[in-house]
């Protein structure tokens, strides 16, 4: 599996037959969405930072990728995506509303995209949530957990790789509201010496034994 950043909340997963992106984000966040293809797209919720599915193209399988936007059970193809619904923010939904989950599960691993989540997870989500390999976590507040937070939910699911997201980075709007940064949450974690990948390669054979942070650099 190859798993690439493109920004902000999305990445581009390719398995052996199946490319699921996550989250694609429009132009407000203030550097561009890379126009890519995929069989799947997730989506966390329906913030424009979140749904912009026209910079998506379809495969030489599917015209069309297929939309997931919602709590559920979804099969597709070789994919197997369970939805968690949870909140934006700290509780009940708060001002922004509801957030999703993504359990995706293909080539062996169980991948966990925690898309804008504003809340520690409660004990039901958790057992939905067992077994993650890799994690993708939302680390700059304002809008989101922000790092000391993501600190905690990376301890109450404990996935073999986490990968930061949805922190300040380079070419962001400075009116965007993030704050927080990749480095302040590698501080607050203890891996302040962490340095960034180009694109993730990984197998369920090949996971590390002790628990890994990776940072991965945007894709232009």
């Amino acid at each position: 599996m190859e798993i690439t950043y493109l920004g902000h909340s999305s990445f581009r997963i390719k398995g052996k037959k199946n490319i699921v992106v996550t989250d694609p984000y429009g132009d407000e966040v203030g550097f561009k969405m890379p126009r890519v293809t995929a069989d799947i797209v997730t989506i966390s919720h329906q913030h424009h930072d979140h749904n912009n599915i026209t910079a998506i193209r379809g495969t030489t399988k599917r015209k069309d990728p297929f939309i997931v936007d919602g709590p559920g059970e979804y099969e597709i193809g070789d994919v197997s995506i369970f939805g968690i619904a949870s909140y934006h923010h700290k509780s009940s939904g708060g001002k922004r509303g509801e957030n999703t989950i993504y359990l995706i599960s293909f080539d062996g691993l169980r991948l966990a995209h925690l898309g804008d989540l504003g809340q520690k997870l409660n004990e039901a989500q958790l057992e939905q949530l067992n077994g993650v390999d890799i994690l993708f976590t939302p680390v700059g507040g304002t809008f989101t957990i922000d790092d000391n937070e993501a600190v905690e939910v990376i301890g109450q699911i404990e996935p073999r790789i986490i990968i930061p997201m949805h922190y300040l980075a380079p070419g962001m709007k400075k009116d965007f509201g993030i704050k927080i940064t990749v480095n302040d949450f590698l501080k607050a974690i203890g891996e302040e010496g962490n340095k960034t990948k180009d694109r993730l390669i990984v197998s369920k054979d090949k996971l590390p034994p002790e628990r890994e942070i990776v940072v991965l650099k945007r894709k232009s």
